[in-house]
């Protein structure tokens, strides 16, 4: 992660080589695997690196100790405090898939990003770039368009990291909205929505407590089938519903 602007404050050779990474490796009695993430800045004014494995801290320490701008934090990222970063910060990551959809939620929630690159699991940019009506559109697509604009920047073959792992990952991009702020209203009553994909929206709401006849009748006031599932809503659409059942239950 890497917080302030952009221009260079320093060079250092990138460790693309894979015989570069080994030697490393082997000098730190370290076998590779998907969790080496070495070199995550060298243009930025600051940059705070969060690395759980404590095994890396001597490899990390090593590759960027000749940069003065780096603060090296042993930690695990889905805990980190990112409120104490910076406004204007820029996100950088290799998101494992078991923690990609928690660490995104609380930087995006934190309110300190303008922009996000980071690389995950293929099926994750699937889900975080889907279009409404599309298997992979969920509660996860919409929190991140509430945000900003996802998009895929390119695929990663298997055959570029090591060691080469059994799927292929992607870079995904964010540009967040400066005006966008957390809504838990909102985010609760989308994963409401789809609870339970197979079922319909008006199921996964009654199942949730809401009134299945205010619910059908902010469907029709939409214009929507009442069999409609999640995935056919945009967050337009999940606004514009949650509005008209709150309406009801406080006609005040």
């Amino acid at each position: 992660m890497s917080g302030g602007d952009a221009s260079a404050a320093g060079r250092t050779r990138p460790l693309t080589s894979p015989s570069r990474i080994a030697a490393l490796l082997e000098r730190h009695g370290l076998t590779p695997d998907k969790g080496l993430t070495v070199e995550l800045a060298a243009r930025a004014r600051r940059v705070v690196s969060v690395e759980l494995d404590r095994r890396l801290a001597p490899a990390l320490a090593e590759t960027l100790r000749s940069l003065a701008n780096v603060e090296l934090i042993q930690g695990d990222a889905v805990r980190f405090d990112f409120s104490t970063l910076p406004e204007g910060s820029v996100l950088v990551a290799n998101l494992p898939y078991n923690v990609a959809t928690a660490v995104l939620t609380r930087a995006l929630e934190s309110g300190r990003f303008t922009r996000m690159a980071f690389l995950v699991q293929r099926e994750v940019a699937d889900r975080l770039t889907a279009e409404a009506g599309s298997p992979a559109f969920g509660a996860l697509t919409l929190l991140v368009r509430h945000f900003g604009r996802a998009r895929r920047v390119r695929h990663v073959p298997p055959g570029a990291f090591l060691p080469p792992p059994k799927v292929t990952s992607s870079i995904v991009r964010i540009d967040l909205r400066p005006d966008a702020l957390p809504d838990p209203a909102l985010f609760a009553f989308i994963r409401t929505g789809f609870a339970h994909r197979r079922k319909t929206l008006a199921k996964n709401l009654a199942m949730a407590g809401y009134a299945r006849e205010a619910v059908h009748g902010a469907l029709d006031r939409l214009g929507l089938d009442r069999r409609v599932r999640a995935e056919a809503l945009d967050l337009d659409a999940f606004r514009a519903l949650i509005e008209h059942l709150q309406a009801r239950e406080d006609p005040e």
